[in-house]
């Protein structure tokens, strides 16, 4: 960084700021399938969210990797941040007028 000499700012470059990162892992949730009752992880890819007008219609889902059944769970306020937070798709429900 330098600094400039008129206003006292310190001016950063792009290769900088930058400097010392590493390439990110991929948000991975934790999963379960009713049906098969198997444990797995997800990378966000994988899931789908659904955000209704009511927790009724706020959902998640996904296959299930293990047994290939269709899931959907309900989705509340916390599981909705972290969802997004992570990179889901997040489909907006609207409801009819």
């Amino acid at each position: 960084m330098s600094e400039s000499a008129t206003s006292g700012v310190r001016e950063m470059t792009v290769a900088s700021a930058f400097a010392g990162m590493r390439s990110v892992s991929p948000v991975v949730f934790r999963a379960g399938c009713p049906d098969c009752r198997g444990r797995f992880e997800l990378t966000a890819s994988d899931l789908r969210l659904a955000i209704g007008a009511t927790s009724r219609t706020t959902f998640y889902s996904f296959t299930c990797p293990e047994c290939g059944a269709s899931v959907r769970k309900p989705a509340g306020e916390r599981i909705v941040e972290l969802l997004t937070g992570g990179g889901v798709s997040t489909l907006r429900l609207h409801s009819a007028l």
